[in-house]
C-alpha cells in the first residue's frame, strides 16, 4: 500500500491516519513538544493529567501549544497505583474537558512501573460501565490482554519493555499472540528506544506504538520525532508487505544451473 493515507486504523469509533502516538512529559518546553508533535505526524497525544496543566488558566497550559481541537487528547493516569486513584482521576479529567477516550494505567510499584493487571481490569470495568473508552497500559501477557479486552477495553496496549527504559521489544512471541488474540486494536505502549524499536513493533502486526521518553529525552527530539513518524510508517508497510520465510541455509538470488 503505497498510499498511507489510505491505511486508516481505528478506536471507539474514531479514524486516525497516524499510527504513531506521542507524550508530552520530559519535554524541556511546551513549544518543544509542539514541534515534536508536529513532526511526529502524530493524531493523539497521550496527557499525564496529574502532572501536565490542561485545566489552570494561571499557568502555561499545554491546550495553549497543541490544540485539542486538531490533536486528540488521551489523558492517561500515570502515577496512580490503585484503581480508585485511576478512576478519580479520569472523572476530573472528563469534567475538565469533556474527555470520554482514555488511557489508564493502574501501576504495580515505583521501581518496574509494571501494571498491577489484578486492579487494571477491575479498573477497566468499571470505567466502561461509566461510559469511558478505556485503552489500557497492559502487560505483555496474552491472557491478561485478553481479559482486559473482555473487561471493555476498546484497545489494549503492551509494554514492550519498562516504562522509559528504552530497551526495544522484548518479548516479539507474546506480543505477536497478543495481536492474533486480539478483536481491538493492539498498540505498544513503553520501552520503545530508537527507530528501529518502533520498526519492529509495526512488524509484529501492531496498530500502532505510542511513545514519550524515545522522543522527549532524544539530543534531538524533533528529529528524533521524524524518524520515529518514519518508522512507524516503514513497519507498517513491511507488515503489509509479508516479509520472506526464514531459511537455515543460504538460497541464492540468481539460479546455479546455467552459468557460463
Amino acid at each position: 500500500m503505497d498510499d498511507q493515507s489510505k491505511d486508516i486504523w481505528s478506536v471507539a469509533g474514531k479514524t486516525f491516519t497516524s499510527r504513531l502516538i506521542v507524550g508530552t512529559g520530559k519535554y524541556k518546553s511546551f513549544e518543544e513538544n509542539a514541534a515534536a508533535v508536529e513532526a511526529s505526524g502524530a493524531e493523539i497525544v497521550t496527557v499525564a493529567v496529574r502532572r501536565v496543566n490542561i485545566a489552570d488558566p494561571n499557568q502555561p497550559m499545554l491546550t495553549d501549544f497543541i490544540d485539542p481541537k486538531k490533536i486528540v487528547y488521551l489523558p492517561n493516569t500515570a502515577g496512580c497505583f490503585t484503581a480508585e486513584e485511576a478512576i478519580r482521576t479520569l472523572r476530573l479529567a472528563r469534567e475538565a474537558g469533556g474527555w470520554n477516550l482514555v488511557k489508564l494505567e493502574v501501576l504495580a510499584e515505583a521501581k518496574t512501573l509494571y501494571p498491577d493487571m489484578l486492579e487494571t481490569v477491575r479498573a477497566t470495568e468499571l470505567l466502561a460501565k461509566e461510559g469511558f473508552e478505556v485503552m489500557v497500559y497492559c502487560t505483555d501477557d496474552p491472557i491478561m490482554a485478553k481479559r482486559c479486552e473482555d473487561a471493555g477495553a476498546v484497545a489494549v496496549m503492551p509494554l514492550g519493555a519498562p516504562i522509559g527504559s528504552g530497551l526495544g521489544v522484548q518479548n516479539r512471541v507474546t506480543i505477536r499472540l497478543i495481536v492474533e488474540n486480539a478483536k481491538v486494536p493492539v498498540l505498544v505502549d513503553a520501552g520503545v528506544g530508537t527507530a528501529s524499536d518502533a520498526a519492529i513493533a509495526m512488524e509484529l502486526g501492531c496498530d500502532g506504538v505510542l511513545m514519550n521518553t524515545a522522543i522527549a529525552e532524544a539530543k534531538e527530539p524533533v528529529t528524533m520525532a521524524r524518524a520515529m513518524k518514519l518508522a512507524v510508517e516503514s513497519g507498517r508497510l513491511a507488515y503489509l508487505s509479508g516479509r520472506m520465510q526464514k531459511r537455515r541455509y543460504a538460497d541464492p538470488s540468481s539460479p546455479l544451473a546455467g552459468l557460463i
